[in-house]
């Protein structure tokens, strides 16, 4: 199978970001320096997030950090994402979803709960226009699975060397040490070694 690659998503993100300049810029608010990736927020994988931005006192060349999660692949919703999380550059993160996010938010045509502001009828349309001006998002949704149980993972185990015996190791009881061999507990019943 051929696969003709044109342009990366990280690439069709940044030209995003360029074309969304003019409406952060009509309300009177400049995009700062950012860098978009295709990456799970900080809440991993399971999160509900669709998009987190890093202010710039969290990255070493003071750039703020946006990621858009891998689960969203339709081009409006990736810039409806994309917009939101920009708001929080413009803001560089010091107001999370209060005051100073709202003002900038609302004056570029975002909707809804701040946590979870979305575009606006008006601001709509203009992703749309600008996802067709974009074409083609080089970028497949990520399937990952909210309701997957836990049953069928192997956690890490310890295992005794004379008998075989296996026990869960669990984080919190790393500093307890290896677990005692059932072999070896027959005679610590009788002198009281394992109380201690």
């Amino acid at each position: 199978m051929t696969i003709s690659i044109t342009m990366l998503r990280e690439e069709w993100l940044m030209r995003a970001v360029v074309q969304l300049e003019p409406i952060f810029q009509k309300s009177g608010y400049q995009i700062p320096p950012v860098k978009v990736s295709i990456g799970f927020p900080s809440t991993g994988a399971k999160g509900r997030h669709l998009g987190q931005c890093w202010g710039s006192k969290a990255s070493e060349d003071g750039i703020n950090q946006i990621f858009i999660a891998p689960n969203q692949a339709d081009p409006v919703e990736v810039l409806d994402t994309l917009t939101h999380e920009l708001v929080h550059a413009v803001d560089d993160c010091k107001s999370n979803h209060g005051e100073g996010f709202k003002k900038i938010a609302t004056d570029v045509g975002l909707v809804g709960p701040m946590r979870s502001a979305g575009a606006g009828e008006h601001l709509k349309q203009d992703l749309i226009r600008i996802a067709q001006a974009l074409g083609y998002f080089p970028h497949a949704r990520l399937l990952i699975s909210r309701g997957t149980s836990r049953a069928g993972i192997k956690r890490p185990g310890a295992k005794c060397a004379k008998c075989g015996y296996e026990v869960v190791m669990l984080k919190k009881y790393l500093d307890l040490g290896p677990p005692i061999c059932p072999k070896d507990m027959d005679g610590m019943e009788e002198t009281g070694e394992w109380d201690a």
